[in-house]
This record gives C-alpha cells, structure tokens and sequence, in this order.
C-alpha cells in the first residue's frame, strides 16, 4: 500500500511524541518502535523446540516458520509497534501474596487472571489505537496482537527496548518490572525504531532459586514441562506425579519468578478496572472454589482467561491443591475433614482426569 500524503509530510519526532502521547491515552503504560528482523532468537527457538521444552503447546511448533518472521506473518510488515499494559489492580500486596502461598487452604490464581481476559481488553485498545494512528496519517497496512499470533512478542518488545530479557524468560523493566501484558500492531509504515535497552539481572539468580519446580534450568532457559503456569494452563493431560506436591496450592498459573524479583518493587497497578479481581480470586480458599458447579464456573469466568482451560482441568489443579492442603500440617483436621469430604463427594461424578488427581490427594502413594 503506498504511503500516504499525509505521513510523507509529517515531522518523524512530533509523530513519535504523538504515538507515545496516544498510547497513554488509550490505556497503555509504553510504547516503543522496532523492525522485523529477530537475528539470532528464531534459532533460540528451534533449539528450544527441537528439546520438546513447549511440551504440549503443539501450535508453536506446527507455526515456528511465522514466528521467525512477522513479514510472513503478515506481508508487507516493515515495523512493529510495541506496547506495555500494567495489570497489577489497586491494592496489591506482593507480602500478602506470598502469605496466602503459606496459607494451605486459600486457592492462588496467578494475579495476570483475576479480571477481565487480557486478550480482549488489549485487542479492542489496540484497534482503537491502530484507527487513530490512521486518521492521523492516512491508510495504511496494520494488524493487531496480543498473544494471540505466532509471534515472538518478548523478543519484539526486547528489541524495541521496552525492556530486557529476564533470566527467568519474561520481559523486565526498570520502571515497572515484569506486571504488564505485551502488545503490537504490525504496520507497513517506516516509523522510526527505537532503541534497544540495557539488561540489569546482573549476578541476580533469585527467579531460577525460587522456582518450586526448578523450571528455569538455566540462565534465560525455561523448560515449560516443569512450570507450574504451564502445567496449571496448557497441559491438557495429568500433572505429572513429580510437580503435583511443589504445586502447592496454585491453581492457576505461578507468580513466584515475579514476586521474588528485585525489579518488581517497581511495580506498578493499574487505572483499569477491567483487571480488577473477580468473584473473590484474590481471597477465595480451596473448598469455596471447589463447591462451583460446572455452570458456575462458565458463568463467574465469563470473559476471564481462566473459562478457556475448561472446568475438568480447573478441578483437576484444584484437586492436587487440595491433596497438598491434607498433607500440610498447618491445616486443622476439622478443615482437613471438610477437604476429604469435598473431594470423595466429587468422585462420584468427576471424569477420569479429575478422578485420577481425586484419588492421589485422598490417597498420595495410589
């Protein structure tokens, strides 16, 4: 698509002050410039899956080619346009977050998913922003994304400087440390590219120590067979025997590599309210998030990230936190009859993944 009149005749730094000023308005914390070409991080990546390190994540493998260049993602692409978008609500509390984490009988969902899906509030920002970009320079090619593509979205948003690669793989910034989502819009407008920025882990290994599952086995390498997020997420089987105890009670995802970062003093809540805590997820224990019917569960994550795992894998991690919560001794036993009681009732009607991780907490040595 040729390029407009308009942008032909605008002064690259306003335009650059514009976007950034733009981006703010629409709801995201920044926004930096880079170009398609990934260099040395597509071949990462085939070592990476060549190992079988993505696990059951089949579509980075069938789509590994795309990912290696957003040209063929999307011809025409010459830049790419990164944003940041905090998550963190008002009155988070990494201390408390590690205090419920001692708590056996409280539920913990990784605090990226107790509002609003992500993937739509950033989508719908993003086409807003892409419409406005639009009015402001004329037409032009452009798509949208937010983790929702096969592209290599840390590695675009490292490059354009939005942060550094931390050790434990996510995105680190010195403002805001790692609590925000990633988003882009592809565009086939030379804007100006930013500049890379600085990497500061330094001897900093405390990501890779904390790790319940040692899923970070080097430096910058993360073997997502062993990450709770992983295993609580995508993995549509059962969680292996080995990681179910270093679960502890995580139910959905694992926030262990950010909490114990350095950086994330830095970190910074948000203004939306779209990322506000649903239905108690900050506060809820095992038994009450258990007592949900299936049609509870499709009607309380309606428009939440959490409803895509479906209710069989939802009961099956609650199931191995449970089993977790009866082998704690820092649980009652009037709780951890309660437990018992809640698990073997639910036998009676739960599918053969969910009866599986029944039997191992009623019985761990099954």
């Amino acid at each position: 698509m040729p390029l407009s009149a308009n942008f032909s005749t605008l002064d690259e730094s306003k335009l650059r002050t514009w976007l950034g000023d733009k981006a703010v308005e629409l709801g995201f914390d920044g926004l930096r410039i880079t170009d398609t070409h990934l260099g040395s991080a597509t071949e990462r990546l085939q070592e990476w899956l060549a190992e079988g390190r993505h696990g059951h994540m089949e579509y980075m493998q069938r789509h590994a080619d795309l990912r290696s260049d957003p040209q063929l993602l999307v011809p025409g692409t010459v830049r790419v346009i990164c944003v940041t978008m905090n998550y963190l609500p008002e009155g988070s509390n990494f201390d408390q977050e590690w205090q419920r984490l001692e708590d056996p009988h409280q539920a913990v969902v990784s605090m990226y998913a107790r509002g609003r899906d992500y993937h739509k509030v950033l989508r719908n920002r993003l086409q807003d922003f892409a419409k406005a970009i639009e009015e402001k320079i004329g037409s032009f090619g452009y798509r949208v994304f937010t983790d929702s593509a096969p592209l290599m979205e840390v590695e675009l948003a490292r490059k354009a400087g939005l942060g550094w690669r931390g050790k434990h793989t996510l995105l680190l910034n010195r403002e805001s440390g790692s609590t925000f989502f990633l988003g882009e819009i592809l565009v086939d407008v030379p804007l100006p590219i930013d500049s890379e920025s600085e990497e500061h882990c330094g001897s900093c290994t405390s990501c890779m120590d904390v790790c319940p599952t040692q899923a970070i086995t080097a430096p910058y390498q993360l073997d997502a067979r062993r990450c709770i997020s992983y295993l609580t997420i995508e993995n549509p089987e059962a969680i292996p025997v080995e990681f179910r105890r270093a679960m502890g009670n995580r139910v959905y995802g694992c926030d262990d590599c950010q909490l114990i970062c350095p950086w994330n003093k830095f970190a910074k809540t948000t203004a939306l309210s779209d990322f506000a805590q649903r239905h108690g997820l900050g506060q809820a224990s095992l038994l009450h998030l258990w007592s949900w019917t299936e049609a509870e569960f499709e009607q309380r994550h309606e428009g939440s990230a959490i409803r895509r795992i479906g209710y069989s894998r939802w009961r099956r991690n609650l199931a191995v936190a449970m089993g977790n919560a009866l082998a704690s001794p820092a649980l009652a036993n009037q709780e951890k009859e309660a437990i018992r009681k809640a698990l073997s009732d639910g036998l009676v009607s739960a599918d053969a993944l969910v009866a599986e991780h029944i039997e191992w907490a009623l019985n761990p040595s099954f």
